[in-house]
């Protein structure tokens, strides 16, 4: 059976937690191990920015920058830890949730996608930063 976008958004949401812009903040504070994948394209990521400190790994490419079993230069070595804690996110949060179940599904056990993307995260007070900002 065929499934929509939406169809597929929210079955991410439902089979992996959120975490609002707020608490993602206090994890990325007390934990720097945490990581924040900006699922956007590099063009998107240019024009409205995105989390301080968040690697930019498009959808497209998190299928095979997560996996352990693809040639090593594919490979994103941030990714070899399962267990890392991972918070996945893009402007408005639908692609971040698509990219949290991908990691979900490839055997990631501690991953969140953040409410409302980066907008919720501007929208709570933080800051976002663009490439090459110092």
């Amino acid at each position: 059976m065929a499934k929509t976008f939406e169809q597929m958004v929210a079955e991410a949401l439902a089979q992996v937690p959120t975490v609002s812009p707020a608490e993602a903040h206090k994890r990325l504070q007390q934990d720097l191990h945490t990581l924040v994948i900006d699922v956007r394209d590099d063009a998107d990521i240019a024009m409205t920015g995105t989390i301080p400190g968040a690697m930019h790994i498009s959808l497209g490419s998190l299928t095979y920058k997560a996996d352990n079993e693809v040639p090593e230069d594919w490979r994103e070595p941030a990714l070899k830890d399962r267990s890392r804690p991972i918070i996945t996110t893009c402007i408005l949060g639908p692609m971040g949730a698509l990219g949290g179940k991908l990691l979900h599904d490839m055997g990631f056990v501690n991953v969140s996608i953040l409410e409302g993307g980066v907008q919720g995260w501007r929208d709570a007070g933080f800051t976002t930063a663009k490439p090459g900002d110092a």
